[in-house]
């Protein structure tokens, strides 16, 4: 044994323990760490008593220790926290429901035979509350009458039923009442090969034809802000209101001086960023898409012609849906091919320098507050790291939501910024083959992949890399969301 190992005994309320190794070449909480181990009483609990005189942490003092010695222990142990009444469930021994429900996931679509696209596209469309909130009211057909009425009202209708049962069902749903209707409205989605499958179909061509559907028989929403004789939308149709933008444009004929510009007014409901071989950014693309060469006839020349086109979005919708062209025709294999290339977009978008100049000075104010707040928030950032650090007070501060489109148009955006609210994507060579899948956001890099019945948790970061330059899944239909700016109740009279 070492010169300062002793062995000791030691005595804690009742019970005695024997031969307790000590070295007091150590520091006395090495020590105490061993009482802790054989006795349960923490070291801060602890009252070592060697001969009347208290034992410190730091150092043995004066006092002596020699083989055999008695030592008093004071002190009681920390209790248990007790037993948990539900026995803890991990999430591997979970089942799909059982995790499902855990997590909250959003319900997920069977596929019914090569019908991803169908899928994707409703659990794209469903991230819009405001296009749920509007088919929640449509009144256009029970379920059973469905076949007797008009296509357009019969999906309208079935869309409503559709989503109304995903909310309820929890985990997965089968959308056959859905396809059916659609088949009905749009009887090429319907065909099938020489086995009796439904053939793959283009999901921005399902995308367009339930909008389409939607804007003949949904209607808008009125302005309640306004007046009664205002209150009355300029939109029929909840889709133009909501999803739709116009563009001006100007005509000039290349091959004629002579020839004045010609100007026009045209509305979208979607844009198309084309992919070329100096397009690396979603925004680029967009840009060539509004100064384009056109072929088409000329008065003045008597013939096709080449013509100038300048177009600036002159109304821009709360939601901006927005198609990559990945798509062309290749005649000697009579397929729609692929474009893979790596087209870079991002969570949030401004389209500010898309926009008409007359527009441009309409969003002008909002962004202003935009800048007002967020100014603020660096401001008190850098107070925070000069100022001693304090405890954080926990403050509950009433947040309000500002509108984020114009006070006489309902359903447009006042700002010009967007945050991404789903992306629609496809993985494959050709549109009639391949898989699509619906990313979609609940809140703030919160998103979920929903790949037909199988939901998963994802991030941000996993978004961003559906940006395309391979066979994993490429960006084809990106949905922008209008970005909410929200300011203090305090705050509201400085910004308004």
């Amino acid at each position: 044994m070492a010169l300062y190992n002793f062995l000791v005994k030691v005595k804690w309320g009742k019970e005695m323990f024997n031969d307790v190794e000590v070295n007091t070449d150590e520091e006395p909480i090495v020590f105490k760490a061993q009482l802790f181990a054989i006795t349960g009483v923490p070291p801060d609990r602890q009252k070592v008593m060697i001969k009347g005189t208290t034992l410190k942490d730091e150092a043995w003092g004066t006092i002596k220790i020699k083989d055999g010695a008695s030592i008093l222990l004071m002190g009681t142990k920390e209790e248990l926290p007790p037993e948990p009444v539900e026995k803890t469930v991990f999430m591997e021994d979970m089942s799909d429901h059982e995790l499902a429900t855990a997590l909250e996931l959003p319900p997920g679509l069977t596929n019914l035979g090569n019908t991803c696209y169908m899928n994707a596209t409703v659990q794209c469309l469903k991230t819009v509350p405001e296009l749920r909130a509007a088919l929640k009211k449509f009144t256009g057909g029970s379920p059973s009458s469905h076949s007797a009425i008009a296509p357009a009202q019969a999906l309208t209708a079935v869309l409503s039923d559709l989503y109304e049962a995903m909310d309820k069902c929890g985990t997965e749903f089968l959308p056959f009442i859905f396809l059916q209707v659609l088949h009905m409205a749009v009887p090429r989605f319907a065909e099938k090969n020489e086995h009796g499958v439904y053939l793959q179909q283009d999901a921005n061509e399902c995308w367009t034809e339930v909008m389409r559907m939607l804007q003949q028989k949904l209607p808008s929403v009125p302005n309640e802000i306004l007046s009664d004789q205002a209150s009355v939308s300029k939109y029929t149709s909840f889709i133009d209101q909501y999803f739709g933008g116009s563009l001006d444009s100007t005509l000039k004929c290349i091959e004629s001086e002579d020839e004045p510009e010609s100007h026009l007014k045209e509305n979208f409901l979607q844009l198309s960023c084309f992919i070329s071989a100096d397009v690396k950014f979603m925004l680029t693309g967009l840009k060539q898409r509004m100064q384009e060469t056109i072929t088409k006839f000329s008065s003045t020349l008597n013939r096709d012609a080449q013509y100038k086109k300048m177009s600036k979005i002159s109304r821009l919708p709360a939601y901006l849906t927005i198609q990559f062209v990945r798509f062309y025709y290749k005649e000697k294999e009579s397929i729609n091919a692929k474009v893979l290339k790596d087209v870079k977009f991002s969570l949030d978008l401004d389209v500010f320098e898309l926009c008409s100049e007359e527009l441009q000075a309409k969003l002008t104010p909002m962004r202003a507050k935009f800048k007002e707040i967020e100014d603020k928030k660096v401001e008190e950032a850098q107070k925070a790291k000069l100022a001693p650090q304090e405890p954080p007070q926990k403050i509950d501060k009433q947040m309000k939501r500002m509108p984020y489109h114009f006070e006489d148009d309902i359903g447009s955006n006042n700002s010009g910024y967007y945050e991404l609210n789903a992306v629609l994507t496809h993985k494959g060579r050709s549109s009639s083959s391949g898989h699509y899948v619906a990313w979609i956001k609940r809140k703030a890099d919160e998103w979920f992949k929903c790949d037909d019945d199988t939901v998963t948790m994802v991030t941000s970061e996993e978004i961003l890399k559906l940006s395309g330059g391979g066979d994993w899944h490429c960006a084809y239909l990106l949905l922008y969301a209008p970005r909410v700016l929200e300011i203090e109740e305090s705050s509201s009279e400085m910004t308004s």
